[in-house]
């Protein structure tokens, strides 16, 4: 399978929310800002990011479920947002990456209208202030 990265989510994570339950699942709801930079795309998170994660008791399974909005410009140079739901699940056999995900994206830029219905993968790369997310198409 051959890749094509498109561009870095730079996330800066906020604050958290977290339960347990007794049966010992939990969740935790990560609120998040950031930027964005990249060959075709150049932003930032827009407010309301969230990346929910659910953690089976014992670690496993451990999924998480991000939603969020980017504005900033395209390849173009013209102004759009992008919107992504990016799913995937924390896998700890891994060696180059945190998780891996399938980002769903949906933006009203015409350059970048394969977003739409593109098959996409995204890798987390853990940072300093929080986590790089990489999304790359397939070709």
């Amino acid at each position: 399978m051959k890749l094509e990265e498109l561009f870095t989510v730079h996330v800066n994570i906020e604050k958290s929310l977290d339960l347990q339950n007794s049966e010992g699942d939990s969740v935790v709801m990560i609120t998040f800002t950031g930027s964005a930079t990249g060959k075709y795309f150049e932003g930032i998170v827009l407010g309301g990011g969230v990346d929910t994660q659910i953690i089976g008791k014992n670690g496993d399974p451990h999924t998480l479920s991000a939603r969020y909005m980017l504005h900033g410009t395209d390849n173009s140079g013209h102004s759009c947002k992008i919107y992504i739901e990016n799913n995937g699940n924390i896998d700890k056999a891994l060696k180059t990456a945190l998780f891996r995900t399938s980002p769903k994206m949906i933006t009203n830029s015409e350059a970048l209208s394969f977003l739409n219905s593109a098959t996409l993968i995204g890798e987390g790369h853990s940072t300093e202030s929080g986590v790089d997310i990489k999304i790359y198409r397939e070709l």
